[in-house]
């Protein structure tokens, strides 16, 4: 039987077939040329109807994390809305296809999320096609290293700021009043949070202030029962990372420090998204979920 998100499996062994690898691709990157391939659970993750007549907008939906969160929610039976980069359109369009074979219905959005037009845009377009919006996933992010703060460029500082941050308060500002009641927002935010690396000045920066715009304003929508949560990554193979997200010299011992020994992959990020996006979490309000290989974290 071929192996799914349910399958008993050892974790530490899970994967031991794929190991990163050098191998630079300019920004943004795409999963087409990632080497090894990231496993998004397009051959893996089974619904179960747990998301059955729900409508979701993913942001960075083209690749990693949000296109195996993409697959998961459609496979539950969401129709789903993606926003991606247009240099992404070759990845979009094969995550779309695989949407569309879930027989969900599959709205694609390219654009730039430092527009906050294209992010009001956005929302509005999600409403009308999807008629209505009950789960939106802030997930696209920029991840640029530098390794010393005299050389971090201005624009590339403030780019992530408003990419990772500005967007999703453009998004979410825009979404709240189309959110019923039980809508669920799920942020991306990080490990880099919790444990900021040296070289990952500006981007733990954003992913911080992730966690505390989560916590937050789960508190202000609470009582309208809209649950705002985030989902907090370790190293996970992603473009991002060939993408100068990390030097070319640590890409080859990704994810080696964490207790699992590996990196991990976005279809094992999924199942977090997907547990947050349900009603099962419905008591499950302002929380950071951890998904890290087993990284300590306050």
């Amino acid at each position: 039987m071929a192996r799914d998100q349910y399958t008993f499996t050892n974790p530490a062994e899970l994967y031991a077939d794929i190991e990163p690898q050098k191998g630079h691709q300019p920004e943004p990157g795409l999963d087409a040329d990632l080497e090894p391939k990231a496993d998004l659970g397009e051959d893996s993750y089974r619904g179960s109807g747990r998301l059955q007549g729900r409508k979701a907008l993913i942001t960075g939906a083209d690749s990693g994390i949000g296109a195996a969160t993409a697959i998961a929610f459609a496979r539950e039976g969401a129709d789903v809305a993606m926003s991606y980069l247009p240099e992404e359109e070759e990845d979009a369009a094969r995550i779309a296809g695989i949407l569309q074979d879930a027989g969900v219905t599959v709205l694609t959005f390219p654009g730039d999320l430092r527009s906050k037009d294209y992010c009001r845009e956005l929302v509005a377009k999600t409403v009308e096609g999807l008629g209505g919006l009950d789960i939106l996933v802030n997930n696209g992010g920029k991840q640029v290293f530098n390794e010393d703060i005299t050389t971090l460029d201005d624009q590339q500082f403030d780019d992530t700021f408003t990419t990772n941050v500005d967007a999703m308060f453009w998004i979410t500002k825009a979404a709240v009043p189309h959110l019923p009641g039980g809508a669920t927002i799920i942020n991306t935010t990080s490990i880099q949070a919790y444990s900021p690396s040296d070289i990952l000045v500006d981007y733990a920066s954003t992913k911080a202030t992730i966690n505390a715009f989560t916590k937050a304003l789960a508190q202000q929508l609470a009582p309208k029962g809209i649950r705002v949560n985030a989902v907090a990554p370790g190293p996970i193979w992603t473009p991002l990372q060939v993408s100068d997200g990390q030097p070319q010299e640590k890409v080859a011992q990704f994810g080696e420090d964490t207790p699992l020994g590996r990196m991990g992959q976005p279809a094992e990020l999924a199942p977090a998204y997907v547990f947050l996006a349900s009603a099962e979490s419905s008591y499950v309000i302002g929380e950071t979920l951890n998904v890290n290989g087993g990284m300590p974290t306050p």
